[in-house]
């Protein structure tokens, strides 16, 4: 990891001023404006990003370029959302709707702990934000930026809403913890685990995808509830819907079978991220391990 960019830290303080001081939807739009800029400004990262998209999508060039700037416009108002969690401190359900609460606090209620998988799709944190507002307990991985203050910054805005962040990167001691005291700790899977991580299909190709939080539910007895979350066609409202825990067909503890656990969590995932390619992270090199992606 290279050190801190100053000039990063400057533009997020100057961007969320300016996103509280507008109305959400003139904010989030602004957001997204942006968003579209940071692609004309980052040709060969867009380009990289247009060639994964084409590979394992199976779409043309055209299409797939159409599929990233809308993922660069999504992020971008999704960054606007995250920077005006101070203004929406107990309005965020205001701009989400809710389905399948009752898979969640099914799940909870055995005490024993919550998985929630998700994938770097759709608006992640306010889904999170979103919940621990309705009083669950959440909690969520906190990754180490290359800005320590960002980091910081991350973990700030999460805890006006709630949200716990659980060390950096997955802390396994602070993973236990949460579980064993019947929290629920929020889990991207869609990551590159590099050699630490089990080989599983992901869109269709084999990636390095983390094995810990399977491992950790299964040891645990904790549920993995399945979360997805989308931005509706407004561009301004989301749906977050929650599903049953996962369970393995063969009627084994899910994660017993790590392997075909994994690739199941991989399998929603990827079915989640074709329903809406353009709320996905291409940007980022999910297959750098198996295939070389960069």
């Amino acid at each position: 990891m290279t050190g801190p960019q100053p000039w990063i830290w400057k533009a997020l303080g100057v961007a969320g001023g300016l996103f509280r001081a507008l109305p959400h939807p003139g904010a989030v739009r602004l957001g997204g404006l942006l968003g579209r800029t940071v692609a004309r400004c980052t040709p060969e990262r867009v380009e990289r990003a247009v060639g994964r998209c084409e590979r394992f999508l199976a779409v043309d060039r055209g299409e797939a370029r159409r599929i990233v700037l809308g993922a660069y416009d999504h992020f971008g108002r999704s960054a606007a959302e995250f920077l005006r969690f101070p203004a929406l401190v107990g309005h965020l359900g205001d701009w989400v709707t809710l389905e399948g609460e009752e898979h969640l606090r099914g799940a909870l209620d055995r005490g024993k702990g919550v998985v929630l998988l998700t994938a770097h799709l759709g608006s992640w944190e306010m889904a999170a934000g979103v919940l621990a507002e309705r009083g669950f307990p959440m909690n969520a991985i906190g990754a180490q930026q290359r800005d320590p203050r960002i980091t910081d910054l991350i973990a700030e805005l999460r805890l006006l809403h709630g949200v716990v962040t659980v060390g950096k990167g997955f802390d396994l001691k602070a993973a236990i913890q949460c579980l064993r005291e019947g929290r629920i700790l929020g889990i991207l899977l869609d990551q590159d685990a590099r050699d630490k991580g089990l080989v599983s299909p992901f869109l269709g190709a084999p990636a390095s995808t983390p094995v810990g939080p399977v491992k950790l539910a299964h040891k645990l007895g904790a549920a993995v509830v399945p979360l997805q979350t989308v931005r509706l066609p407004d561009g301004v409202h989301h749906r977050l819907t929650l599903y049953p825990p996962l369970e393995d067909p063969r009627g084994i503890p899910f994660g017993e079978d790590a392997q075909a656990s994994v690739d199941r969590c991989n399998g929603v995932l990827s079915r989640w991220i074709r329903e809406h390619p353009d709320q996905w992270m291409w940007m980022y090199p999910r297959w750098a391990t198996t295939l070389g992606d960069r």
